[in-house]
């Protein structure tokens, strides 16, 4: 079957974290704070962005160990492909930095298709509740995010804490 005439062409390229906030905030919800990188997809031979990926330092503490990046968020309009290209271009980024473990976390009514396209795999539900406790009271977490969540890590990557030259 030659799909070549359904599928857009996509094309990557680096963009600032404001410039990749200012997509998100126009088609999801919250921007991100901070990030290592972010990455954009266009359409070949158009301007015009048609999703970005963030990518930074794990949420998770004890995951943050120098060696583990996080896609933090990723938000598309819906472009055919553009979410598994964008996972697949953070994951060859993050390598290239010399990173050896890229995650990120779905919620559970998120199938995955685009994270498993692009060879990712489920490592599996982590998580939920709410960040405040009542030692750190923070701003209630919505609800809907206080489920647990779905971890997934990149093809290839190492496990959590060993790098691949550790003896």
């Amino acid at each position: 079957m030659n799909t070549s005439s359904t599928s857009p062409r996509l094309h990557l390229l680096p963009v600032s974290l404001r410039t990749a906030n200012v997509f998100v905030l126009a088609h999801h919800h919250r921007p991100v704070q901070a990030a290592k990188f972010a990455l954009a997809v266009t359409l070949v031979d158009s301007d015009l962005i048609r999703g970005v990926a963030i990518v930074g330092r794990p949420v998770a503490r004890h995951l943050d160990d120098g060696w583990t990046l996080e896609v933090t968020r990723l938000c598309t309009d819906g472009t055919p492909n553009a979410c598994s290209k964008l996972y697949g271009a953070a994951w060859q980024a993050a390598k290239s930095l010399g990173y050896i473990r890229l995650i990120t976390y779905t919620l559970p009514d998120e199938g995955g298709a685009s994270l498993r396209a692009a060879g990712w795999r489920l490592i599996g539900a982590r998580g939920g509740g709410a960040w405040s406790r009542p030692s750190r009271p923070l701003a209630d977490t919505p609800e809907h995010l206080r489920r647990p969540k779905c971890l997934w890590q990149a093809p290839g990557g190492a496990d959590k804490g060993k790098h691949p030259d550790a003896d």
